[in-house]
């Protein structure tokens, strides 16, 4: 009799084990798909026109340093140039990867760069050194990658970011209407404003 109850557990068990073992195996299974999935939507990010648009913009401009150069055009032609050239970046953020926090810190990336370009001369020299471009490259590839870190700076980061983005939209504003208005000095123009 004890070996028929011993017999019931045993059976008990193994039914466990395996019922177990098979949901074991079902996750198993359920995050290889996952991440195959995730490894041919990378694949399909990377291969699009506009990935490869940004990988040019970006070896061009920052490993070339076309960025200031461009810069130095007058009338804010140079500038202006450079703003439309992070367009792709924009557009892949938001579009293809679909990510609001993403897309914020790419607009404050070309915002800091159109801000320094605006600076007679100093920004040029100083667009050397921010490279918008390599920057928003590295944050792409990131969520692209799935790169924890990155994604998580960045999510964190979001609403300071928002917040940037208007300043910096004023500020650009203002060093716009200096350079329009042609004021010859500080003094003048902020007494203008009041």
């Amino acid at each position: 009799m004890e070996s028929n109850r011993r017999k019931s557990a045993e059976s008990k068990v193994d039914i466990t084990t395996i019922k177990e073992a098979d949901e074991i195996q079902k996750a198993i299974d359920k995050e290889k798909r996952r991440k195959r999935k995730k490894e041919e939507r990378r694949e399909e990010l990377m291969d699009m026109p506009s990935y490869r648009a940004m990988n040019g913009i970006e070896k061009v401009c920052d490993k070339y340093f076309l960025d200031p150069l461009i810069g130095f055009i007058p009338g804010g032609i140079g500038d202006l140039f450079n703003t439309v050239l992070g367009l792709p970046f924009i557009w892949f953020s938001i579009v293809h990867v679909k990510s609001l926090p993403l897309t914020l810190a790419v607009i404050h990336n070309i915002l800091i760069d159109i801000l320094l370009g605006l600076i007679p001369f100093i920004g040029n020299f100083l667009d050397i050194f921010h490279r918008a471009y390599r920057k928003n490259m590295k944050l792409i590839v990131g969520y692209v990658n799935d790169d924890k870190e990155i994604i998580s700076q960045v999510r964190s980061k979001a609403v300071f970011i928002a917040i940037m983005i208007a300043a910096l939209c004023g500020l650009i504003y203002l060093l716009v209407k200096v350079v329009i208005s042609g004021v010859s000095s500080v003094t003048d123009w902020i007494g203008g404003l009041f």
